[in-house]
């Protein structure tokens, strides 16, 4: 009784074949050999030519697709085991084949009757021909038809061969390096469905791009630094800001020491700060022209004043504490209000304030613990707080140095 495990006929497949010319080719050519048994092939010049259903052959290898068909089929024209007609498998109804072994009894009456026998055979006795030459002088034939049978389709366990690994060693490629991107490479060539002459080359091409992009990435990792409170931007940077974006010297140093002491509590390390700079200054200088008033007409500051939310937008845009802002600005009204002083744009007036205050809460405050034990005899030299009027501390830039 069958068992239902077992539903159809085994493939016999033997293991010192499979071992010489590969698991694939052994099982290819074990049901090639089976189904032909029931067929009687034609002859030509020593060979036996089957024509086969391709419909019979995919009914007996469930498990390979067309194009892993013509795939072994080719491994197998290539070590000289089997000889193929011109068309791809599955291009046609039937698939022209032939083992490469003479048949030593047969002579060449028979070939020459069964070419005569209809009309229809013909071209496949010229594929036969053309298999045949191919296998009585390999190089001429892959030269004379090597656009049509020269290419092989990945294999889905494709590895490279010990040549492709040497030649990528003379570029100092490490095997490891190259075997890592074998699985994607199989996978992008599998999904593509495209057949090469030579995966070795096409594997070598993709291995030289991705070391050289490696190597690229490798050291601009290198150049990579963290912020530090010292750091300042390049000269080309500060040309860049002022002569093509139109930004004043005065908003670029104001920018410096928000843009560190982001950075610095961020903690990422790159390799471009100076781009970096030059994005944020941009952005923020648009706000700021924005938040600018429209008027031009110089008046004292109001009672209730406020600064306009594109204000609160530059200083979000620099990471400042909007409720720091606003506590400053009553202190900000009333010393203006006793000045009696006139300005085109409170806003600016403002801004400019918060972010001198902002620096100096942090960056001057971080700098002055860290300093606290050398400088506290000079400390007490120095005017207090209360001795600077607010008048001063809006001229003064040194918090930016």
């Amino acid at each position: 009784m069958k068992s239902s495990l077992i539903p159809e006929k085994p493939i016999l497949i033997y293991p010192s074949l499979a071992a010489t010319v590969g698991l694939e080719e052994a099982c290819l050519l074990s049901v090639l050999n089976e189904l032909s048994q029931a067929h009687s092939p034609q002859w030509r010049n020593g060979f036996g030519w089957y024509s086969l259903p391709c419909q019979l052959i995919t009914e007996a290898l469930p498990f390979f697709s067309n194009h892993d068909i013509q795939r072994v089929c080719q491994s197998l024209r290539d070590k000289g085991i089997l000889l193929i007609g011109a068309t791809w498998f599955g291009q046609d109804t039937n698939f022209l084949f032939a083992f490469n072994e003479k048949a030593a009894q047969k002579t060449e009456s028979h070939a020459h009757a069964s070419s005569s026998s209809s009309s229809a055979s013909a071209s496949a006795h010229a594929s036969a021909g053309n298999a045949t030459a191919k296998a009585q002088s390999p190089q001429a034939w892959r030269e004379e038809n090597g656009s049509i049978f020269g290419k092989n389709f990945i294999a889905p366990n494709w590895q490279p061969d010990e040549d492709t690994l040497a030649q990528l060693h003379q570029h100092n490629i490490p095997s490891a390096f190259a075997l890592q991107h074998v699985p994607a490479f199989v996978t992008y060539w599998r999904e593509r469905n495209e057949a090469q002459r030579s995966w070795g080359s096409v594997f070598l091409k993709h291995v030289l791009h991705q070391w050289r992009k490696f190597e690229a990435e490798s050291h601009a990792r290198s150049q990579e630094t963290h912020m530090h409170m010292s750091w300042r931007p390049s000269a080309d940077a500060l040309q860049v800001l002022r002569e093509q974006a139109c930004v004043s010297m005065e908003f670029i140093e104001d920018a410096i020491p928000e843009f560190i002491l982001y950075w610095q509590e961020r903690g990422d390390k790159l390799s471009t700060w100076n781009s970096k700079f030059i994005q944020h200054v941009k952005l923020q200088w648009h706000k700021y022209q924005n938040s600018l008033e429209s008027g031009s007409q110089p008046l004292p500051i109001a009672a209730n004043w406020q600064p306009s939310e594109e204000v609160y937008d530059v200083l979000r845009l620099a990471n400042i504490d909007i409720q720091f802002a606003r506590s400053l600005l009553a202190e900000f009204v009333m010393y203006w209000r006793e000045s009696g002083q006139v300005h085109t744009s409170w806003n600016t007036r403002f801004l400019q304030y918060v972010k001198k205050q902002w620096a100096k809460r942090h960056a001057l405050s971080h700098s002055a613990s860290a300093h606290a034990s050398v400088h506290s005899s000079a400390a007490s030299q120095t005017r207090s707080t209360r001795e600077i009027s607010l008048e001063e501390e809006l001229g003064d830039r040194s918090w930016a140095n």
